[in-house]
């Protein structure tokens, strides 16, 4: 795997590459990095992909973003098309989760040109923008210091299995080198936290709901690799963007939560490989 960094016109963004061959992008979601990604890129790379996981600029990254960089939900997707634009990426298949899902959702609405193809797992949709459960996020990026309140329970690592943390999210505990990589940054660099709390204070349910109303244009073939257990994004959610999306499928994954990377990795990778198969055929 090669570490890499590209200078966008928002600022730089570090990610990771291994393999060879048609180009396969991951989106994480808020508090997290391409780490997320460990152990399904692997397999998607062995068989034929060249796969890409970036750092995006939601709190878990490292290096911030310029001071004027544009990081709402529309900025991050913005993010996202000029990256596939600067390394030249065509016919991209885009592998999101949680809120990534919800930032490729605009993408898929807004920057469409070089998406040759989505996967999205449990991620936040139509009035789940946030859900319920984590609404207090943007809440408190709005207060003066919220963020910097915010982050300081991260410091405890009990904390990291609460259900306002990654409790509800995976089955069984991350690994403690990789909760330290996705919350050292927004612990330590106050540059991070201005970043993070860009995208929080502009987090809105109306967002989601109203790509969705768009996606029956979007015609290109989307897999809804979704967790048959979530507690925070039920089923039920995929198979209702499965009625407005044109060419999308639904698969329920068992004995998994939101993080089917962590929970079912080897399940998901076989997913995204068959679906990067046909797409390439």
């Amino acid at each position: 795997m090669t570490d890499r960094t590209i200078q966008l016109p928002q600022g730089p963004v570090r990610y990771r590459e291994e393999g060879e061959g048609p180009p396969v992008v991951f989106v994480h979601g808020v508090l997290v990095n391409g780490r997320l990604w460990r152990k399904v890129v692997p397999p998607v790379a062995a068989a034929g992909f060249r796969c890409i996981t970036p750092d995006w600029p939601l709190g878990g990254h490292s290096l911030p973003m310029s001071a004027d960089a544009d990081l709402t939900p529309f900025g991050q997707a913005k993010i996202i098309a000029d990256f596939l634009e600067a390394l030249d990426l065509d016919d991209v298949l885009v592998v999101a989760n949680d809120t990534g899902g919800a930032i490729t959702q605009l993408l898929m609405t807004r920057h469409p040109e070089r998406v040759g193809g989505v996967v999205l797992t449990p991620s936040d949709c139509f009035d789940m923008f946030f859900p319920p459960l984590f609404r207090y996020l943007t809440l408190l990026a709005k207060v003066p210091g919220g963020v910097w309140q915010l982050v300081q329970p991260l410091r405890v690592k009990a904390f990291h299995r609460l259900p306002i943390a990654f409790g509800l999210v995976a089955h069984r505990p991350l690994p403690d080198d990789v909760v330290k990589g996705y919350f050292r940054p927004v612990l330590k660099d106050r540059l991070i936290r201005r970043d993070l709390r860009k995208f929080l204070r502009s987090v809105d349910t109306q967002l989601t709901i109203d790509a969705a109303k768009k996606f029956p244009a979007f015609r290109k073939p989307v897999l809804l690799a979704w967790a048959k257990e979530d507690r925070i994004f039920p089923v039920e959610l995929a198979h209702r963007l499965a009625e407005l999306l044109p060419d999308a499928k639904v698969v329920e994954i068992p004995d998994t939560l939101t993080f089917v990377s962590e929970d079912q990795p080897d399940e998901l990778a076989k997913q995204v490989i068959a679906f990067a198969r046909v797409m390439a055929d």
